[in-house]
């Protein structure tokens, strides 16, 4: 049996600081997925981040924001690397919190997401601009 790989980038536009979920954009910008395989999807900065949850109640990313704003606070006089706005190393971890990366198994060539999970773009910084995602499809 031969595997196959298939790279591309998505490029999402610009959002507001939050968590966004972007499931169905996403899958509107794939190729036909494989019978079976894993898809890799790789935010290619450091003010963001992907994770995976749920997908129904949007009071969930709203709550999402208030509790990473709460446990990495802008403003920190302990901060050194200030240039970029009070923002910016606040943004760096949040996003080592949650990471660059999602692997995502394909079943039935769909992704094997559970009922109540969704794919999030986790935008961090107050204007982060458009965001470049690097997407590796295995099957």
């Amino acid at each position: 049996m031969h595997s196959t790989i298939t790279q591309f980038e998505i490029t999402l536009p610009a959002m507001p600081r939050g968590f966004h979920l972007v499931t169905a954009r996403l899958m509107r910008l794939m190729p036909p997925l494989p019978r079976t395989g894993l898809v890799n999807i790789f935010v290619k900065h450091t003010g963001c981040g992907l994770a995976i949850n749920e997908n129904c109640d949007p009071d969930v990313r709203t709550d999402m924001q208030t509790v990473f704003d709460s446990l990495v606070k802008e403003n920190d006089p302990r901060y050194r690397h200030t240039l970029e706005g009070p923002d910016d190393m606040p943004s760096h971890v949040k996003s080592v919190l949650v990471g660059a990366s999602l692997s995502i198994p394909i079943t039935d060539g769909h992704l094997n997401l559970g009922t109540w999970q969704g794919i999030y773009f986790c935008e961090f910084r107050n204007h982060g601009g458009p965001r470049s995602l690097v997407v590796t499809v295995i099957g």
